[in-house]
């Protein structure tokens, strides 16, 4: 399985690939969400972990133009900010899944359910 991690900070981005490690075959790593749609293009990665605040493009907005390009893209939103609002904003934007940073346990639950063989 391959997976793109987009988030603004490179210790975050280590701390999930560290907790992901034994999943996943292949990290991929995107420091903006300005650079996510050319990274998805180029890597084809079979989940993407999207976080919101960055500084040029936030992870609404590279979700939304991932998924425009790419409709069967796996976006899941990786925040530290969790509100009802914002749930709704990933949902809207295309994001098949929201996880906390503060618990990523459903994150690794939902890469093992998809990475079953069918």
């Amino acid at each position: 399985m391959k997976v793109m991690i987009v988030d603004d900070s490179q210790p975050v981005r280590r701390m999930i690939a560290s907790f992901l490690d034994d999943l996943v075959d292949e990290f991929f790593e995107c420091e903006d969400g300005s650079k996510a749609p050319a990274a998805y293009r180029e890597h084809r990665p079979d989940i993407v972990l999207m976080d919101i605040k960055m500084k040029r493009v936030d992870g609404f907005q590279a979700t939304a133009e991932i998924k425009k390009a790419f409709p069967d893209a796996r976006i899941v939103i990786v925040s530290q900010w969790d509100t009802t609002d914002l749930r709704q904003l990933a949902n809207k934007s295309g994001a098949g899944a929201y996880v906390s940073k503060t618990n990523l346990q459903p994150l690794r639950e939902f890469i093992e359910s998809i990475s079953k063989p069918s």
